[in-house]
């Protein structure tokens, strides 16, 4: 009987979910911005191009963060990389709150931001790397679903704080109230720490070092049988190949060397994941809302109510990802995503007066159009991506490559972060025709998934 069909199925998930707390708080970290952004402008009187340099900047540091997270993870363990990675939330949780300028606020930020993008490459590949082939798609669904559970719980917590102090420029304690809605952060920070110290290393990484005899010690907590079978699978994969480098991610295609299509498709995928601008919902939302005519407890909690669907919808992903598989998944959602956001970007180019106020019906068919937007992707881009990347490249190349998806993803994830209050300032194109940019990503990404994508669904990460 294989191996995957006799894991010790209770442990397995409760390594995952401790590994999946490095999601919540990716998740948590990059939305808790929502609500502070309005005060802070006023707090250090910034225009919008700081503002967006405030938000944005931290998703550098996550690129930076993702970028190298792969590549220490083959050193130093996957471990190692998530208790680091725990440190520069608690640090960066308490120095957001007690910034002197725009410029030290943004320092702190983007220490958070490399906890962030080593947490965001760190979990799938452990959690790939820990999960039967059977249970990988929803397991590694988990992440995801963190994610979006620290997305709810910041803009849950931004909007508490908001009904305590009124608004978040006031203080609560003698404390400016957005300053709080960051210390709130330290604490899952240092209880991510405490789970990562709990953590076995991953087998794979194990057998990569030459520590066979721990990796089976590792495979036996997750495994009821098979164990000698499966270190030898695994040492196999490693056994013929040299250590990965950036270069092993090209192929000799007629002739010349050229960037391995696997590798362009893991790159498309990261790329239009945020392309599509689903983080401007968590990131800008309650200044977006404010800004075309809701009141600023109105929109803290339409913010909420939009993380909510995010969380709901991520669940019914990971009920349907190993039982419909990710590429039919990818292609519902882009279609989804093309066909709100598109009625989105017509409510504001049509249905706003002379201010920029949505008027009549427009408001409510806006708020339709952003939540179906928000469903369809977290049933099927949001967690499928993250999925996707942790099982579709082979055991020799998936750090790297990984690590290199991470970079294009939060690269992307910086330059939308960035342009959103921007476009939509004084001097920018207006919030409909920016909906409209994301509206041909949307419908890019359907064209993309439909040619360039291969299911990954059932497959063992040897056989990748």
């Amino acid at each position: 009987m294989a191996v995957e069909d006799n894991y010790k199925v209770g442990h397995v998930i409760m390594i995952t979910l401790s590994a999946a707390i490095g999601g919540f708080l990716f998740g948590f970290d990059s939305s808790v911005i929502n609500g502070a952004n309005v005060a802070l402008k006023g707090y250090f009187n910034c225009n919008d191009m700081q503002l967006g340099l405030a938000v944005s900047l931290a998703l550098i540091g996550a690129a930076v963060g993702a970028y190298f997270a792969g590549r220490l993870a083959d050193k130093f363990g996957r471990v190692r990389c998530m208790l680091a990675a725990s440190v520069l939330f608690f640090i960066s949780a308490i120095g957001s709150g007690l910034p002197f300028t725009i410029y030290d606020f943004i320092a702190w930020r983007v220490i958070g931001g490399i906890g962030i993008g080593v947490a965001s490459i760190i979990a799938p590949i452990y959690i790939a790397e820990t999960s039967p082939a059977h249970l990988r798609g929803r397991l590694g669904s988990m992440q995801q679903f963190a994610i979006v559970i620290g997305i709810f719980v910041a803009l849950l917590s931004n909007y508490i704080t908001v009904l305590i102090a009124g608004s978040a420029s006031n203080l609560i304690m003698g404390v400016e109230a957005w300053k709080v809605m960051f210390w709130v952060e330290a604490v899952p920070a240092f209880l991510y720490g405490v789970a990562a110290w709990q953590l076995p290393e991953s087998p794979r990484y194990l057998v990569s070092k030459g520590r066979m005899a721990e990796a089976k010690q590792v495979l036996s907590l997750i495994a009821t049988t098979g164990i000698d079978e499966k270190a030898q699978e695994i040492e196999e994969s490693f056994k013929t190949h040299k250590p990965a480098k950036l270069a092993d991610l090209l192929e000799t295609i007629a002739g010349k060397k050229r960037i391995a299509p696997i590798v362009w498709a893991g790159l498309g995928l990261a790329i239009l994941q945020q392309l599509v601008g689903i983080n401007v919902i968590f990131y800008y939302g309650s200044m977006l809302w404010q800004s075309v005519g809701f009141g600023e407890s109105d929109a803290f909690l339409t913010s909420v109510i939009s993380s909510a669907i995010n969380l709901t919808m991520t669940i019914a992903a990971i009920l349907l990802i190993d039982k419909i598989g990710r590429k039919p998944l990818l292609l519902i959602g882009s279609a989804g995503m093309a066909v709100t956001l598109g009625t989105l970007a017509c409510c504001f180019l049509f249905g706003s007066d002379a201010s920029g106020n949505l008027v009549g019906s427009s408001g409510i068919l806006a708020l339709l159009a952003a939540n179906f937007y928000v469903a369809f992707f977290a049933a099927t881009w949001g967690p499928v991506m993250w999925v996707m990347l942790g099982e579709m490249f082979n055991n020799r190349i998936r750090a790297v490559a990984i690590s290199v998806c991470g970079l294009a993803q939060w690269g992307a994830n910086f330059l939308v972060s960035w342009s959103f209050p921007v476009l939509v300032g004084k001097d920018g194109i207006g919030i409909g025709p920016t909906y409209l940019i994301y509206t041909a990503f949307a419908a890019l990404s359907f064209i993309f998934v439909a040619k360039l994508v291969n299911e990954t669904k059932g497959k063992k990460l040897e056989a990748m």
